[in-house]
C-alpha cells in the first residue's frame, strides 16, 4: 500500500515538473494555451496527491478490517486528462 501511494506521489511530482517546464521553457508560444496546460498539469498533480492519500487510507482500513479493497478510478481520469494535454500540445506545436 505504501509503495503504491509513493508511486502516485511520484506521478504527481512529474505533473508538477511538466507544468513548471512548460512555463519555464515558454512552450507553446501561445500564452493562453501555455497557461491552460500549466494549470491543468499542476492541478492534476494536486488532485493525484489528494486522491492518493484518500486511497491509501481506504486501503489501509480495508486491510486492517480484512475487507475487500476499494476500487480506484483516478488512473482512468489521469489517463484521459494526460491524453487531452498531449493532444492539445500536438495541435499547437504542429
Amino acid at each position: 500500500n505504501e509503495r503504491t501511494f509513493l508511486a502516485w506521489v511520484r506521478t504527481a511530482l512529474a505533473m508538477f515538473a511538466g507544468g513548471v517546464a512548460l512555463h519555464a521553457l515558454e512552450v507553446p508560444s501561445t500564452d493562453w494555451v501555455r497557461t491552460l496546460l500549466v494549470v491543468a498539469l499542476i492541478g492534476l498533480g494536486g488532485l493525484i496527491c489528494v486522491f492518493a492519500l484518500l486511497r491509501w487510507a481506504r486501503v489501509e482500513r480495508a486491510m486492517r478490517l480484512r475487507q475487500p479493497l476499494p476500487s480506484f478510478g483516478l488512473g482512468v481520469v489521469m489517463t484521459l486528462a494526460l491524453a487531452l494535454v498531449a493532444l492539445l500540445l500536438v495541435i499547437v506545436l504542429i
